[in-house]
């Protein structure tokens, strides 16, 4: 008897659950980022973190058996994606210089909007009502927990994050094309390759020697990285795009929680209500994907 095939809904819950993972362990790697930049150049922070994460990718592609697949692959949709997020690195770690970080998050979180628009023209998916209304109301609890100022949407640094947010949004379309005919250690390699050589090439000519104290720190970026391009990539494999993209505000609740776990930083009144907000839109859309019925083969 031919096995049954997963439901789109089950598929789509494994995606979201992937997602949550995912940002959990980039908002840890952010912590760390937010440290060593206090003592290194931002891009050399992304090289190292891209170098030190690579004899991990390796690893898992030996355990994996997919060694010789990491050759075999769509060089130029893999290129692409290596320009694009080295782009994206550069034009945020402008745009901070620039903006405070609410501003940034703030026009940084229109990415999952664009991805599901992109979604709909690029891989001809269906986007339903419901996935809308998540993402709008995502957006709402950013802008409401982060109060970004009117005066910081117009000047360059704001361009440069919706640059940054636009690079993103195609490279995330161009992951999950790649979905359909690499394998996961192929998409997290290259992604790491080429953010260590891109990053590494643009931080050369200011480049610090790094504390041997500070060494522990790299090897967290290395673990918190590889597993969050991991579990990202799992994520956009199994999940419709509109239907994970929301789950990238989630970014916001794993912040507040590092803040105060780390740093002993006590959210706002507004923070908690914008994270409410973005809880409340996650649990309303996966109340959807379960609500939804299964077809029988």
């Amino acid at each position: 008897m031919p096995s049954t095939p997963p439901s789109v809904s089950s598929e789509n819950l494994r995606g979201i659950i992937a997602m949550v993972v995912a940002v959990g362990f980039f908002s840890a790697m952010d912590a760390l980022l937010k440290t060593l930049s206090a003592h290194y150049p931002a891009m050399q922070v992304a090289a190292l973190r891209g170098w030190a994460a690579l004899p991990l990718v390796v690893l898992y592609a030996v355990w994996r058996g997919e060694v010789t697949r990491l050759l075999k692959v769509r060089w130029r949709l893999h290129l692409l994606r290596g320009v694009l997020n080295v782009a994206m690195l550069a034009l945020f770690a402008y745009a901070l210089k620039e903006l405070a970080l609410a501003e940034a998050y703030s026009l940084f979180f229109i990415a999952p909007l664009l991805i599901t628009a992109l979604s709909t023209v690029v891989l001809r998916e269906k986007v339903r009502a419901a996935h809308w209304v998540a993402i709008a109301l995502g957006l709402v609890g950013v802008v409401v927990a982060l109060r970004p100022s009117q005066d910081a949407f117009l000047t360059v640094g704001a361009l440069a994050v919706l640059g940054a947010a636009v690079g993103y949004a195609v490279s995330a379309i161009t992951g999950r094309v790649l979905t359909r005919t690499d394998s996961s250690a192929s998409l997290v390699f290259w992604t790491t390759a080429f953010l260590a050589l891109g990053a590494g090439a643009l931080a050369w000519p200011q480049w610090v020697g790094v504390a041997q104290a500070h060494w522990p720190l790299v090897a967290g970026l290395a673990v918190t990285g590889f597993a969050g391009q991991l579990a990202i990539t799992e994520a956009f494999r199994h999940g419709q795009v509109s239907v994970v993209a929301p789950f990238e505000y989630t970014a916001l609740a794993w912040g507040m929680g590092l803040d105060w776990v780390l740093w002993q930083a006590v959210p706002g009144a507004y923070t908690l209500l914008g994270g409410a907000i973005i809880i409340g839109s996650g649990l309303y859309l996966v109340r959807q994907e379960r609500t939804q019925p299964v077809i029988p083969p």
